[in-house]
């Protein structure tokens, strides 16, 4: 009789310490919503200027200490990574500017919408840009994503633009990212190295035309605008700890948190409006992501 060798335990601890990173950092991407809210005065486009240039600072210093700003300069050093790069921070600024945007205008709850729609916006983008072949059960998430997606289309009499645009930002960002071989702070830092200069004349020009915030807001005000590179960059550090460290699966599982805790910030905090109508498009989407999360983990199993 033949016994199975024992669990490494090590790996279990390392897996542990992993979920626990992924999990903070969806944690607080959720939370995100009540730090824009204390910006609110503040023009969305002057904020995503603040956040490239403070980003670039902290990533820069993360990098320099790790010894891998010969990454980023090998990223750069052609005219095609300058151009995938520049791409990919050109979709990562238009999703920060539609969320930020959304958030501040008292759209909460469909900016979790967003979040939640991207696992099957990627899917769907797998099937209809790189020809993957879809399971039965990943065409039905689709569908079921599409109906609730068409009932709040029926109810509001225009489809939920912040919604449809987060998501396919950040799920064709995830796509460009999925094909380059930085990592994600390696990449960030690539991404913002190219748009911070543009960012920084933006805040300049701003400031020369007396409509910036910097010198004219309290000290509270310049400490939370500072803090944008650190809000941004700490749940990605968090994130690329975890994910070497967890499996694909659980990574798809925690993803929700992100969004779950921002549609109860929407409801509970800033108090928008989450009526049994608007309840049901998201139920069919709930549905989907379920039926798409349980076939994702019945092909982990069989493999």
């Amino acid at each position: 009789m033949t016994t199975s060798p024992p669990a490494d335990p090590n790996a279990a601890a390392q897996a542990r310490t992993g979920a626990l990173a992924a999990a903070l950092c969806y944690f607080l991407w959720g939370l995100v919503p009540l730090y824009w809210k204390q910006l609110a005065a503040i023009n969305p486009l002057e904020l995503i200027a603040h956040r490239h240039v403070w980003s670039l600072g902290f990533v820069l210093l993360v990098i320099f200490a790790q010894g891998r700003f010969h990454e980023v300069r090998a990223a750069l050093g052609t005219a095609r990574g300058v151009a995938i790069n520049f791409l990919s921070a050109t979709l990562l600024t238009v999703n920060w500017l539609v969320y930020v945007w959304g958030v501040n205008t008292g759209h909460v709850i469909e900016t979790s919408l967003g979040y939640f729609l991207v696992p099957l916006v990627n899917v769907a983008a797998g099937r209809f840009l790189l020809h993957e072949h879809l399971r039965r059960l990943q065409w039905l998430a689709i569908s079921l994503a599409a109906t609730g997606v068409a009932v709040m289309v029926f109810q509001l009499g225009h489809p939920p633009w912040i919604a449809l645009t987060l998501a396919c930002t950040w799920g064709a960002y995830s796509l460009m990212r999925k094909q380059s071989p930085l990592g994600s702070l390696t990449g960030l830092t690539a991404e913002t190295l190219l748009l911070a200069p543009l960012a920084l004349g933006f805040l300049l020009w701003q400031h020369h035309s007396d409509a910036g915030a910097l010198g004219r807001v309290n000290f509270a005000t310049h400490a939370l605008l500072i803090s944008s590179g650190v809000i941004t960059a700490v749940p990605l550090l968090l994130f690329a700890f975890g994910a070497r460290r967890i499996r694909l699966s659980t990574t798809g599982l925690l993803q929700y948190i992100a969004p779950t805790v921002q549609l109860t910030i929407g409801v509970l905090v800033y108090h928008e409006p989450f009526a049994r109508d608007r309840a049901a498009s998201f139920a069919f989407i709930w549905v989907g992501l379920a039926l798409y999360t349980a076939d994702n983990l019945w092909a982990q199993r069989k493999k």
